[in-house]
């Protein structure tokens, strides 16, 4: 089989040394990659590294090889072409069609789907400018993801930086997986919140009530979202996964910390999607001071309250009319009925059901479940990778979307 052929654009900034990286985990996975920096971009990795790690000759102008017509071919013969790092430059000559290079002519060419991964510093990345032409590339169907938080050059810090190579590569590879024609960023314009993770409710200083949940299905919901154009936020408990390219994650600990995290990022929200093993209960009494063995008797009992039904709330106080609401229900018996009661009891627009125990769900790369639709619909999901039921999830609220967007006479 032909290997997918991917056109690794690297602009000028500090972060292009993280591109390395990103080029060796394509070229690895079996990638035919044809790395296109700027000239500026040679200041910081020459053009030997990009030669020697792709394979393939490197070019910054249009006149280098013009018998091959590098400015035309390159971008007409891509799978996938990302830009790794954009500056705010590369970002303004994309938006408004300026083709000085081979890159910005690339760009121009390419008729695959195109992913920019900015990295620059907060200030410039917040001007109202660089928001315009990301916008603008974002409406034309380019997938511009956010920028990390974190450490920047010299001292500063904010939000600017590059994601990390790992995240950027699962970003190349979920929209090389569904294809060119399906790959239309779908999601663009979209704010989705999800939650992930398991919650721990503090018995004393050192335990903890919580549960075996990962946090990989909320993950993959994440990483699919971004990859279909979606700005997301993630709020993830008590979760050792590393974030997803171009996703805002913010932590939380306590179900009473993710209500509130999630309650705050749903406010202007298209989507919320509850996917974290949220505790029912917590205890009654926190203990200051670990509690002691004592041998002489046996522990007093651990008197527990209920928490806040979150996904019960999100449902009843929607921040807008058309706002989606999906819920997850883990269940270990009569599955299918449990559900659907709690759909009905949630009042959510979709609960995606899955059976959970030993080797099941938790902890799993792979799952298996029945979406449940408020409409009566049931959707089986065969098992596989959690990714490919997190795309089905999208689907059905992409769908439902469509749906409430066309009048009732057309739908006749």
């Amino acid at each position: 089989m032909d290997k997918p052929k991917v056109v690794l654009g690297v602009s000028g900034g500090i972060a292009a040394y993280k591109a390395c990286e990103l080029l060796r985990r394509l070229t690895e996975s079996g990638h035919d990659v044809r790395v296109v920096p700027t000239g500026s971009a040679l200041h910081f990795v020459g053009e030997a590294t990009w030669s020697a790690l792709s394979g393939n000759p490197v070019a910054t102008e249009v006149w280098e090889s013009v018998h091959e017509v590098p400015h035309v071919r390159i971008g007409q013969e891509a799978d996938l072409v990302v830009v790794a790092p954009a500056t705010a430059d590369l970002l303004a000559k994309s938006a408004h069609g300026l083709a000085d290079d081979l890159l910005t002519n690339t760009l121009l060419t390419a008729r695959c789907p195109v992913i920019f991964a900015p990295a620059m510093h907060t200030e410039m990345w917040e001007h109202p400018a660089t928001q315009e032409n990301v916008a603008t590339l974002r409406r034309r169907g380019a997938v511009v993801i956010e920028p990390a938080v974190g450490r920047l050059t010299g001292v500063d810090t904010g939000k600017g930086r590059l994601p990390e190579p790992g995240g950027l590569f699962e970003l190349c590879r979920r929209v090389l997986a569904r294809g060119v024609p399906a790959a239309a960023p779908d999601l663009t314009g979209r704010h989705v919140v999800i939650s992930a993770g398991g919650t721990r409710e503090p018995l004393d200083p050192v335990r903890f009530l919580g549960n075996r949940s990962s946090g990989k299905q909320g993950y993959a919901l994440a990483a699919t979202a971004a990859a279909r154009g979606a700005r997301v936020t993630l709020v993830a408990a008590n979760s050792a996964l590393p974030d997803p390219a171009g996703v805002d994650v913010v932590p939380v600990g306590t179900a009473g910390q993710l209500r509130e995290a999630v309650l705050k990022a749903a406010a202007d929200a298209d989507a919320v999607v509850m996917a974290a093993a949220v505790a029912d209960f917590r205890p009654a009494r926190y203990a200051e001071g670990k509690i002691k063995k004592r041998e002489s008797r046996e522990p007093d009992p651990i008197a527990l309250v209920r928490n806040p039904d979150i996904l019960a709330e999100l449902s009843a106080e929607r921040a807008r009319p058309d706002q989606i609401v999906v819920g997850f229900a883990a269940e270990t018996d009569e599955v299918l009925a449990n559900g659907r009661a709690k759909l009905a009891r949630k009042g959510c627009d979709l609960l995606v059901v899955n059976e959970v125990g030993e080797h099941k769900a938790f902890g799993s790369a792979a799952n298996e479940a029945v979406v449940l639709g408020a409409d009566g619909t049931e959707i089986p999901v065969p098992y596989g990778p959690k990714e490919a039921l997190a795309d089905t999830v999208w689907d059905l609220v992409v769908g439902r979307w469509r749906d409430a967007a066309v009048p009732q006479s057309d739908q006749m």
